[in-house]
């Protein structure tokens, strides 16, 4: 009886079944596109890390080799959840080993490592765990404070959309059960029960549902293949960068497909379960849904809306208050759609002009091709003279940088320092006080000697080999901003020597000096601002190192190479620049990395504008999330909105005015977001632009006020649109034949 009593409501209320299937289309959609997408990212990172780190989830360096080493492995082959064990030859030395581990159960990765190291007896230092693998598979090390959260975020934003759409679809089942009370007060009235009914309200919902449903979940995965195919394309020419391959476990086939059940189960359950306890008298008025308006003071909405247009915006007011739970999704939806695209675009506008202001114009005349060579001296490099001789390098520079300190005695303090209290009033922790004095780092540039000389014409200094030339300047954090440091002396004019020192205190030997200047080298270079940076010719330090017979460095050597270019290069030029270099370092049989700054400026602005465009994804999904819940409102529950014009009707308001309260609803609920919006944001804007120092202007120059716009008028637009449907839809049909209504109160 219930299947035919379903199949005929059914039969008689199209425009409730395509209510239905269009809200189950869309909830599949959106659920298997994310499902999709996040799965397809993680697999994306695993294979990344897993290509570029390796598979091993611990590794131990044991010191032993040989038949210790035998016997240590026996010993891990004892641990039942230990899989593999892998010898890793490339960082083992002489005098260690290097082994890699995979365990059988991931989770027990911290577990069995601690046992581990128990056994053998080894330190922290020996044994470490392949944290960002791990954290993939959602395993973390307990005893660490701030674990990657990145997987949980994902999966919370998988979840938030899940409740999102079950509150939409909540509604739009909502309006096609209401559609139907007073049936389902009959029924109720001639003697079935609540749970029948409920039963009979939920398998429509799911006859009515499981094509859609099927059609949805195919549709989101495809989906899911068309945007990573569209980020292949877009991100084709990025250095570095593998392809992603669209990939579908049948375990994410099978969670897209209960979770869009569930979802829609759920969401038909929420209202059938509220429907079914209404009185059958109530039912059969099809007065269940009316409600007050408000309860005690009047909401501030309705207010203004009274107090702008007199009785209609007292009206509108109370319809709104009426709506209120319906429209909650679309309240919030939108408002986060725009408060999050307003917030992404402002944010992404001041990171780009602080990045632009600290690297790309600061350094745009120092560098435009840097090559690194890793484990390499400057005394080991050969090509100087080479790759000075490039068709369209203007200058090169050949440079090893090092770490050291100096005893720095406090009356060696300029003046100007010592007048605002010393280092330590500038520096405050960052300064190390001793007996005498201070112990202040003091990074070492070491040039290859044509390069040093030319640095000292630039200063102002007679050029020579047999000194240093220290950059003579500290940061005044007392009386300026990191944005436009202002600079005092560091020593006293005229000192002739400075005593290096090793990190502890040790005395190293003394310096002589050449000279001081205010203006470093045209490098790719940042300097701390509290540290005396000294730049040293080539055959200077190699002299003084093995006469003062310094320590091995605690630091792997590096040596840097900065060509320049003549001025206007172009990024066609700059990359083949980019490849004489790596022929010549090929020749030389060298490791390196070669970048140039044009691509690297290129590369930087297109992943910001891939970071906005998946943001602004995430903000126009939410977008159409709420609009989708104003239609549904709008569309959905015309019946009742019939009844209540006719009212209106009967009291003597013509038919523009009753369209004047659609329009009122219409922009109340459209600007609602735009004004909440537009003041957090600005508050938001003012305290970035004080906490990173920049210039108002300058943001004011580039606010993304277009794109903000457009997001604002599309909003607008499709609520307008949303509620024109919904007026003509209610004021073309006979309001004067629904007066005669029996169910009226």
């Amino acid at each position: 009886m219930w299947k035919d009593f379903s199949r005929s409501d059914l039969a008689h209320t199209p425009a409730a079944v395509r209510t239905m299937a269009l809200a189950a289309l869309a909830a599949s959609f959106f659920l298997a596109l994310l499902c999709g997408l996040f799965y397809n990212a993680w697999t994306y990172e695993v294979d990344r890390i897993l290509r570029e780190e390796g598979g091993w989830q611990a590794r131990l360096t044991l010191p032993q080799t040989g038949a210790g080493l035998d016997q240590t492995l026996e010993t891990l082959e004892q641990f039942a959840q230990v899989d593999t064990i892998t010898c890793n030859d490339t960082l083992s030395g002489q005098d260690f080993s290097v082994v890699d581990l995979t365990f059988r159960d991931r989770s027990t990765a911290y577990e069995t490592l601690e046992s581990i190291q128990a056994r053998l007896g080894l330190s922290n230092k020996q044994a470490e765990t392949h944290d960002t693998l791990l954290s993939r598979y959602l395993i973390t090390d307990p005893q660490d404070p701030t674990p990657p959260l990145l997987l949980p975020f994902l999966l919370g934003v998988w979840a938030a959309m899940a409740l999102a759409l079950v509150l939409l679809l909540r509604n739009a089942f909502e309006i096609t059960m209401q559609a139907r009370l007073h049936r389902l007060g009959i029924l109720a009235s001639v003697g079935a029960t609540p749970r029948q009914l409920r039963l009979c309200l939920l398998q429509e919902a799911a006859a009515v549902s499981l094509l859609p449903l099927a059609a949805g979940i195919l549709l989101g995965f495809a989906g899911c293949a068309g945007v990573l195919a569209a980020v292949n394309q877009a991100a084709a020419d990025l250095p570095g960068r593998q392809p992603a391959v669209f990939t579908l476990h049948p375990l994410v086939v099978l969670a897209a497909l209960l979770s869009a059940l569930s979802t829609v189960l759920l969401s038909a359950w929420l209202p059938a379960r509220r429907l079914c306890r209404i009185p059958p008298l109530e039912a059969l008025r099809g007065t269940a849904r009316q409600q007050s308006a408000w309860r005690g003071k009047r909401p501030l909405t309705t207010r203004l809306l009274a107090r702008c247009f007199g009785i209609r915006g007292e009206l509108a007011g109370n319809a709104l208050c009426a709506q209120k739970k319906s429209l909650r999704i679309a309240n919030i939806s939108l408002l986060l759609s725009f408060l999050g695209f307003t917030a992404m675009l402002c944010f992404f506008t001041l990171s780009g002009i602080s990045t632009r202001m600290t690297y790309f114009e600061r350094y745009q005349d120092a560098w435009d091709v840097m090559a690194t060579l890793p484990d390499t001296q400057l005394s080991d490099f050969t090509l100087t003279d080479s790759l000075a001789a490039l068709p369209d390098v203007e200058d090169c520079v050949v440079y090893e940088k090092r770490q050291a300190s100096v005893l720095l005695p406090a009356e060696t303090q300029s003046q100007a320092l010592q007048d605002l209290g010393g280092l330590g009033a500038l520096a405050g922790a960052d300064a190390a006080a001793t007996q005498n004095g201070w112990l202040v780092d003091a990074p070492l540039v070491i040039l290859d000697d044509a390069s040093f000389l030319r640095f000292c014409e630039e200063a102002g200094l007679a050029p020579s080999l047999d000194g240093a030339v220290l950059l003579n300047r500290v940061w005044d954090s007392l009386h300026s901003n990191f944005r436009n440091r202002q600079y005092l002396p560091f020593v006293q004019p005229g000192t002739a020597a400075l005593t290096l020192a090793e990190p502890d205190g040790t005395a190293l030997g003394e310096l002589p000096l050449l000279g001081m200047t205010d203006a470093p080298p045209n490098l790719r270079e940042e300097y701390d601002q509290y540290t005396l940076v000294l730049f040293w010719p080539q055959s200077l330090w190699e002299a003084w190192a093995q006469e003062n017979r310094l320590p091995a460095p605690t630091q792997t050597p590096e040596v840097l190479v900065r060509l320049l270019g003549h001025e206007g290069i172009f990024q066609t030029e700059c990359e083949a620049l980019q490849g004489e270099v790596s022929a010549l370092l090929d020749q030389g049989g060298y490791a390196y990395t070669v970048e140039n700054r044009l691509t690297e400026r290129a590369t930087n602005d297109r992943m910001i504008q891939g970071a906005k465009s998946i943001l602004g994804a995430f903000c126009l999904l939410l977008a159409v999330i709420g609009l989708a819940n104003v239609f549904l409102n709008t569309l959905g529950f015309v019946e009742q909105r019939r009844r209540e014009f006719a009212r209106y009707l009967s009291l003597g308001m013509t038919p523009r005015e009753l369209r004047s309260l659609f329009w009122m609803e219409g922009a109340v609920l459209a600007l609602r977001p735009l004004v909440i919006t537009l003041p957090l944001t600005a508050g938001m804007v003012a305290l970035m632009l004080r906490a990173s120092y920049l210039d108002p202007a300058l943001f004011l120059a580039e606010a993304p006020v277009l794109p903000v716009v457009l997001f604002a008028s599309g909003i607008v637009l499709f609520v307008a649109l949303a509620y024109a449907l919904g007026a003509r839809k209610v004021l073309c049909s006979d309001l004067a034949e629904i007066l005669k209504d029996d169910r009226l109160p």
